[in-house]
């Protein structure tokens, strides 16, 4: 499946530190929902997840599944 990121609105999080070490995340049409790395930007590839998919991603973030210890 092809998906067109050529009309894609990049944004960063606001816990993105200013050094530019983060990812972008953008919010495509469908629900989907797609994430580069921003050192890269224009160059790097693309992860697209579907709604359901990021939503038990992000849901399994807050509840801190993910942090270092």
């Amino acid at each position: 499946m092809r998906i067109d990121l050529s009309g894609a609105q990049w944004f960063k999080s606001s816990y993105s530190s200013s050094q530019g070490e983060c990812v972008e995340a953008a919010h495509l049409s469908g629900g989907l929902v797609a994430v580069r790395d921003s050192k890269l930007a224009e160059s790097s590839p693309v992860l697209v997840f579907t709604p359901g998919v990021w939503d038990a991603f992000a849901a399994r973030v807050r509840a801190g599944e993910f942090d270092r210890r």
